[in-house]
């Protein structure tokens, strides 16, 4: 099998998807623009062979790496990169070489959060009441229709990414004066908790891992600068089971990971928010691990390869993680020493978080597990202590 990943390099921790599949037999192809000896040792001596183009945003470098490899190798089976900055140019690859997976003709509904809301009502799954909305007299009058706050986010995004909350006439007015000269969604505002809906689906649509994260909004955690926490659901609940397993149905996922996020509304409501048809980000995959004692590349290798069927994981473990902000006006109760002292049986993964997730994620993080809840909360509650708390 000849396996072309785009950027297998970053996230870091990609790369055991490169190592898992060299170790199960696939060629696996690399193309990025980092110089070869920048890239891990172990990641070089698992790749196949690496292109490396000057600019990864230039699809006709994308098309020539992909040529030779065609010519040196024969027929490209599979083309990925787990990255949502890539799915477009991924797709884009797959229709000009005839190679199985999302078209271009796919994007849609799995780029623009407005095409997004249709599949998701065809599912009758709720979603917010929201329209592409460009000008601010349209804004106005959707704005009747639901009220203030609304929120407005780019149609084609990731999670909170130029994502805006709006109040009131003033807030509305200054939006449109420094608006981006792209694609914005309103919508209602909705409050309450996401629940993630995670897995991974081989060809015939069998889902063969399952997760569920809790945090709180997104939007707010960046916007207020507070310290991240999230953690696993231990048993997904029913009402979130039902609707992530027809929206998968729903979307046609096939022979790929999923990540889908859902409110829990104030009243135990769920309305869908979006999709996105890779891996969470962050160290959310390396979550699944240590929730289950397991290897979610090595799943996925044997998925693409086809050795099914196997047991599906189930976790064993509370995990969540941490991510503490540099910079906050209050500094921490306990530094990192004093985390480690207190807590390092429970730690199994910490260090910096790579600056362009720090924003979201934190700027220094964790991934914490323990067989008790109770035991997790009490943790994370120590390590992001403040001052004024």
């Amino acid at each position: 099998m000849n396996y072309v990943f785009i950027s297998p390099h970053f996230p870091e921790n990609f790369k055991y998807f490169v190592i898992s599949m060299r170790n199960h037999g696939i060629n696996v192809l690399g193309i990025a623009s980092e110089p070869y000896f920048n890239l891990d040792l172990d990641l070089r001596e698992a790749l196949t062979e690496y292109y490396k183009v000057e600019d990864m945003e230039d699809y006709n470098q994308l098309l020539r790496a992909c040529g030779h490899f065609t010519f040196k190798y024969g027929k490209i089976d599979m083309i990925e990169s787990q990255n949502e900055h890539w799915l477009e140019k991924e797709a884009q690859l797959r229709t000009d070489f005839n190679v199985p997976g999302l078209k271009t003709s796919d994007m849609p509904p799995i780029k623009r959060k407005s095409e997004m809301k249709k599949v998701f009502q065809r599912a009758k799954i709720p979603v917010a009441r929201g329209k592409v909305i460009n000008d601010v007299e349209t804004a106005r009058k959707f704005i009747k229709e639901v009220g203030y706050p609304v929120c407005v986010k780019p149609d084609i995004g990731v999670g909170a990414a130029g994502a805006y909350q709006i109040s009131n006439d003033q807030e509305l007015e200054q939006f449109y004066l420094l608006k981006p000269p792209v694609d914005y969604i309103m919508e209602e505002f909705i409050t309450g908790v996401i629940n993630t809906f995670d897995g991974l689906v081989d060809k015939d649509g069998n889902i063969l891992y399952l997760n569920s994260f809790v945090y709180g909004g997104i939007m707010e955690m960046v916007r207020d600068e507070v310290d991240t926490v999230y953690y696993n659901q231990f048993e997904i609940p029913a009402d979130l089971m039902d609707v992530g397993l027809r929206a998968v149905k729903e979307f046609g996922i096939r022979n790929r990971f999923f990540h889908l996020e859902f409110f829990r509304t104030d009243k135990d409501e769920i309305v869908a928010l979006e999709i996105n048809v890779r891996p969470p980000g962050g160290w959310s995959i390396d979550m699944f691990n240590y929730a289950g004692d397991i290897s979610v590349f090595d799943l996925y290798s044997k998925m693409i390869l086809g050795n099914e069927p196997f047991e599906k994981p189930e976790p064993k473990y509370h995990v969540a993680f941490i991510g503490v902000r540099y910079g906050l006006e209050n500094e921490l109760k306990h530094d990192h020493n004093d985390s480690l002292n207190k807590y390092g049986h429970m730690i199994v993964k910490n260090g910096p978080m790579p600056d362009i997730f720090a924003g979201v994620m934190g700027n220094y993080c964790y991934i914490i597990r323990s067989k008790y809840f109770n035991e997790l909360m009490a943790a994370a509650e120590y390590i992001t202590a403040r001052n004024d708390s």
